[in-house]
């Protein structure tokens, strides 16, 4: 008599949402199929999409991405999800809507619609994580949800051999986007700092950026010789990462977020970073120095100044230990792995 093998199972299919990129890379099990297509906004975020292709996957796993949709938009696509029965999982990286992703015309209209967009997706969400305990309690306050709390992991490690100018203080400004509405102040603010604390500035932006028509106060400063301008836009973390280990300190210029992967980079590369108040990046990692800069109170040039020098004269963050951060990825991979199994264990055969 043969025996009859048993029923290899399959892997589970999940369908991220961005599809791909440098967090969900790190954070995604290695037993997962990642479900396309990819596409930018993503189809899985359209309702057609949705109910056409449901059967190919097992778990709906949202991070972000969906700030063009309406709340009318939204409150319809979570419908789909209930009456398809596939389930969601979501991470809350962003409490409130991120500087510039407004569409409308009143100043709070974004921060409403991210909060309306949260309100749906929470109260259909079969799992919902985050990234730091505050943000679990600012979940469980607004929404009457409980948050896994599940650590931001290691995207790069350190280049051996890069050197780090001592009392280099770095302001990267990147596309000089609506994240980053007051950038002539910060950047006075932190080369008073930097001059203030015994260092200089460094100030990069995207080799596409109009300094002439954007920024020409940035122009007359590096003409004068009081900062160093450069063109960067590293392309991956690796890049990102050996950036940062050139600088003694690195300004996070973005004045709204929860939660930031540059805090990450900067703790991979063993760089003091000074972070904006407001959101939840000081329990991301505690070795960091903040700052007053949020959507309602706007820069407190003062304060960025102190900050600075506080961060050129504390000793420097301790040198990270990459066999704990590939341990902490691997058990963020585990949590990840469980409640996807958790979710679609629960599921009726559709």
């Amino acid at each position: 008599m043969t025996a009859v093998p048993e029923e290899t199972a399959r892997p589970l299919r999940v369908a991220t949402v961005p599809y791909a990129g440098a967090y969900l890379d790190a954070v995604l099990p290695e037993t997962i199929v990642r479900v396309g297509p990819a596409g930018s906004p993503s189809p899985w975020l359209d309702v057609r999409h949705l109910t056409a292709h449901v059967g190919e996957v097992d778990v709906l796993h949202l991070h972000g991405g969906y700030d063009h949709l309406t709340v009318a938009e939204m409150e319809a696509w979570t419908a789909a999800v209930r009456r398809t029965g596939v389930p969601l999982v979501v991470t809350v990286h962003h409490l409130d809507a991120l500087e510039g992703a407004d569409t409308g015309t009143h100043p709070e209209s974004a921060r409403a619609r991210h909060r309306a967009h949260l309100r749906a997706l929470l109260g259909t969400a079969e799992v919902v994580l985050t990234l730091t305990r505050g943000a679990a309690d600012e979940i469980a306050d607004r929404y009457g949800r409980t948050a896994i709390v599940v650590a931001h992991p290691s995207l790069a490690g350190p280049t051996p051999d890069v050197g780090r100018e001592t009392r280099l203080v770095g302001l990267h400004l990147g596309r000089l986007g609506a994240d980053v509405p007051e950038a002539e102040e910060l950047v006075r603010a932190a080369l008073s700092g930097a001059v203030s604390g015994g260092g200089r500035l460094r100030v990069d932006v995207h080799p596409d950026v109009d300094l002439v028509a954007g920024l020409p106060g940035l122009l007359a400063l590096a003409d004068a010789g009081e900062l160093e301008l450069v063109r960067s836009w590293p392309d991956d973390p690796a890049a990102w990462v050996r950036h940062l280990q050139e600088l003694h300190v690195s300004v996070l210029p973005r004045r709204t977020g929860t939660h930031s992967g540059w805090v990450e980079l900067c703790r991979d590369a063993g760089t003091r970073v000074v972070v904006p108040g407001g959101g939840q990046h000081a329990q991301q990692w505690s070795d960091v120095v903040v700052y007053g800069n949020d959507p309602r109170q706007g820069l407190d040039a003062a304060s960025l100044n102190s900050a600075v020098v506080a961060a050129l004269t504390r000793p420097a963050p301790a040198r990270v230990d990459r066999a704990w951060r590939a341990e902490q990825r691997v058990a963020v991979q585990r949590v990840h792995a469980q409640v996807y199994e958790q979710v679609a264990a629960d599921v009726p055969v559709r």
